[in-house]
């Protein structure tokens, strides 16, 4: 287990010179096969990342960010570089964007505000500051997009694996409140007109036999009084419409955000085979353990340090998605079989 703290890094910077600067070298061949994939979210720069060297031991194709990757809570840029600077410096880190593909998504604290929406005034800015986090060319076209979403392709056909990243910031409206309580607004919308379109090409026209749909958010659950899709019923609901409409070859979600990990499962109307949602959070910091209402979980919740894994097996017939919920000292605390 390496550990390192604010502090330690911040005296990496001042006395060592420690690069941040260098840009991730990976650039996946699209011909690579993709077989391992990672992912995680909520993590706080200030606190100690002991999961990174775990996470570089599996060797991953490819790392996802899925938000509340680093707690930014600002208007002013410098304030969110400075805390990038600081997550992106970390030397483990360092080795995973040295043999990984890096990609993500922003969930609140790092798209600037806590529980924000399109309300928050910096959100042209801080996009720009995530896509420098990011490593995206300065003539990357998500460079001139509004909204931080994106679609990532790799793999032969046949062997093809599309990550789609919602972005569940940028066009949201604000949270309907009673008092201090988030309650289900039915003309509330979270993706945005653009976004949808969007989406509805990259899954009707996608040639992928494997889909990987990330948002910072959660889609299935529907129970607790936290942020998540079902805040805006009739956007979650579309977006299970648009699944059982496109029907693309082996969906499945992948969540952060709740300082927790789960499985949550439901059946779409149209789809063919079931949807789930597996929530990876966090990486640095997670809730005490308690009980928590959903009707759709899988399995136990988890309220340990974790990253999600996922493991393509392209030789099982169905075809079949494995995915862990791993920890520190590579523990495993989840395991859920997706076939196809």
């Amino acid at each position: 287990m390496k550990t390192f703290t604010t502090l330690g890094l911040l005296s990496c910077l001042a006395l060592v010179g420690c690069r941040t600067d260098k840009p991730a070298i990976v650039t996946l061949d699209s011909q690579k096969t993709v077989t391992t994939i990672a992912f995680g979210s909520c993590s706080r720069q200030s606190l100690p990342q002991p999961l990174w060297d775990d996470i570089v031991a599996q060797k991953p194709d490819v790392w996802v960010w899925l938000g509340d990757n680093i707690y930014g809570d600002s208007e002013n840029m410098d304030t969110l570089r400075a805390k990038y600077t600081i997550q992106k410096s970390n030397p483990v880190y360092q080795q995973l964007r040295q043999t990984a593909s890096i990609i993500g998504i922003w969930d609140d604290h790092d798209y600037g505000v806590n529980d924000g929406g399109k309300e928050y005034p910096k959100r042209q800015e801080s996009q720009q500051v995530m896509l420098d986090f990011l490593d995206e060319p300065a003539n990357s076209p998500l460079r001139k997009r509004e909204g931080a979403y994106s679609a990532h392709t790799y793999g032969p056909k046949g062997k093809r694996v599309k990550v789609i990243l919602l972005d569940a910031r940028y066009f949201r409206d604000p949270l309907k409140k009673e008092g201090k309580t988030n309650v289900a607004d039915p003309t509330g919308k979270i993706l945005g007109e653009t976004q949808w379109q969007w989406l509805e090409k990259e899954l009707a026209n996608s040639d992928a036999d494997v889909h990987i749909i990330g948002s910072g958010i959660q889609v299935l659950p529907e129970e607790h009084v936290y942020e998540k899709w079902a805040n805006f019923p009739t956007e979650r609901q579309r977006l299970l419409n648009l699944l059982g409409k496109t029907k693309p070859k082996g969906a499945f979600l992948i969540s952060g955000d709740r300082h927790m990990a789960e499985v949550s499962r439901v059946s779409v109307p149209g789809l063919g085979y079931e949807l789930y949602d597996i929530t990876s959070s966090g990486l640095t910091h997670v809730s005490a353990p308690h009980e928590e209402a959903n009707r759709h979980r899988v399995g136990p919740m988890v309220s340990k340090l974790n990253y999600g894994l996922v493991t393509i097996d392209w030789n099982a017939k169905p075809l079949t998605a494995t995915i862990q919920i791993n920890g520190d000292n590579r523990e495993t605390y989840l395991t859920q079989a997706i076939r196809f």
